[in-house]
């Protein structure tokens, strides 16, 4: 296994794709780490918030790179203090290379792509506490995930995997997270 000491192992996926359990517990396995919450960022904004929708609007997309570009600077930051990051955040599409591209121009930089059947989602999402589809629905970003972004990093099928054995998969195969 590579030497993950002040990399960025980074872990997206569509929601309820179980980035933030196999996030938290990724960085729970690693010796000095922290799990960087990309929503964060997202959250923090008080007034003037615009989501990301299906139709979202040219500030709403502001405010997503707005959240990426920060997660970098903390992602960075904490690497510099000798830890092993873990930032999971929601990247889709064609902006992955570019927020990839970012990362390793500071770090070097593992990327995971969580990504079980629109099915399991649908699914896990029905059991959480929390909403995180509105205009979308797992079938739908399931697509972009798939036709849209490009194929960076290790993706892994966790429809039939536990955390445990997600969190297994990727400490053995880790390499291939820099592909």
């Amino acid at each position: 296994m590579a030497n993950l000491d002040s990399s960025v192992i980074l872990i997206t996926g569509i929601m309820a794709s179980g980035k933030s359990t196999v996030a938290q517990r990724l960085a729970e396995r690693l010796p000095k780490s922290v799990h960087l919450r990309g929503d964060t960022f997202r959250r923090m904004i008080v007034r003037g918030r615009e989501e990301m929708t299906a139709d979202y609007s040219p500030e709403a997309y502001r405010q997503l790179l707005l959240r990426y570009q920060l997660a970098r600077i903390t992602a960075d930051a904490y690497c510099e203090a000798g830890f092993t990051v873990v930032y999971q955040d929601v990247i889709l599409g064609a902006v992955l290379n570019d927020v990839v591209v970012e990362l390793r121009r500071l770090r070097p930089t593992y990327v995971v792509v969580l990504c079980p059947s629109p099915e399991v989602v649908a699914q896990r999402e029905a059991g959480r506490g929390k909403t995180g589809y509105g205009s979308w629905t797992p079938a739908d970003l399931d697509r972009s995930l798939r036709n849209e972004t490009p194929q960076v990093g290790l993706w892994l099928d966790t429809s039939a995997l536990t955390v445990e054995e997600t969190v297994d998969s990727i400490l053995a195969r880790i390499d291939d997270g820099l592909r």
